[in-house]
């Protein structure tokens, strides 16, 4: 049944709404969109609904996205509920034997399923695979050294089963997405010799989205973006700006890794990283769809 003319004001409002997102679909038409989710917007339900249904518009327009998510929170959540304590070095996660199943259980289990069930719910086809399914992630362990207050003498710190990504198979995504699948990958990696190994998701978005040579790694975060030394957002930085404005500590705290991660993805081929407001309903489409809604990272 036709509308009636009641509803001409929010067809014509509808009608505004697509032909502004026009362009941005032609942009982004065959594109690969990597996507790190975490932090608040998988805790609220609300956003996680939304996450989803965002997730599977970008499929059915035309766009691959593939989402890397994390799942701090929830390892702790079981760690706590085992009574096994953890320790941490530099934000990361001191990772012995026992721990690192739970990791695996919880990230490749728990996690990785529901976060492809709020896209299959949204009705798209994802698949939740982690980083040792098919040798996607081949990963090393990661070293850290700190320095002796005494002796002044560098030490090595023993991180368990910590590791970062020495090579992604991309093949492994190319299938999935050419079959119109939508890859949900947990941080979870495998080294030579078989074993687990526990890495940050940040990086492992990265690294997917620099071996996919994605054209948009958006990191959905808890925070709007890069702010200046006033507390402005910065819309867009080059990679020698970032760096100069990490020296100058403007870019401070937790923030440097994750400026750090977005200049590895682009330095590795990305098109441009983008910081997100991920705590922002819709913050994907209105960056991808409008001129940005986060800090957007180019290679020089």
């Amino acid at each position: 049944m036709r509308d009636g003319p009641e509803d001409i004001g929010a067809a014509e409002e509808q009608a505004r709404v697509l032909a502004h997102a026009l362009p941005f679909l032609r942009r982004y038409a065959g594109a690969t969109i990597v996507v790190k989710y975490g932090g608040h917007a998988m805790g609220e339900e609300t956003l996680a609904e939304q996450f989803g249904a965002d997730i599977a518009l970008l499929k059915q327009v035309g766009m691959n996205p593939v989402v890397v998510h994390g799942g701090g929170p929830q390892i702790n959540a079981m760690l706590k509920r085992l009574a096994i304590p953890s320790t941490f070095v530099d934000g990361l996660r001191v990772t012995d034997q026992s721990m690192v199943e739970v990791v695996e259980m919880v990230l490749a289990g728990t996690v990785n399923k529901q976060v492809a069930g709020l896209i299959n719910r949204a009705g798209a086809l994802a698949v939740g695979i982690c980083g040792k399914d098919g040798g996607l992630i081949r990963a090393r362990k990661l070293t850290r050294t700190r320095l002796d207050p005494g002796s002044r003498i560098e030490r090595e710190l023993d991180l368990g089963f910590v590791g970062e990504p020495e090579h992604v198979d991309v093949r492994v995504i190319h299938a999935l997405t050419g079959a119109g699948l939508i890859p949900v990958i947990a941080p979870v990696g495998v080294g030579a010799e078989g074993e687990t190994y526990n890495i940050n998701a940040d990086t492992v978005a990265g690294a997917v989205a620099a071996a996919a040579r994605a054209t948009r790694f958006l990191l959905l975060t808890d925070v709007p973006g890069v702010l200046d030394a006033k507390g402005k957002l910065i819309p867009e930085l080059s990679a020698a700006e970032a760096r100069r404005l990490i020296a100058a500590g403007t870019i401070s705290g937790g923030m440097i890794p994750k400026v750090e991660t977005c200049l590895e993805a682009v330095d590795g081929g990305v098109e441009a990283a983008v910081i997100v407001d991920g705590r922002v309903p819709h913050a994907i489409l209105l960056e991808l769809f409008t001129e940005g809604a986060g800090t957007l990272i180019r290679a020089n």
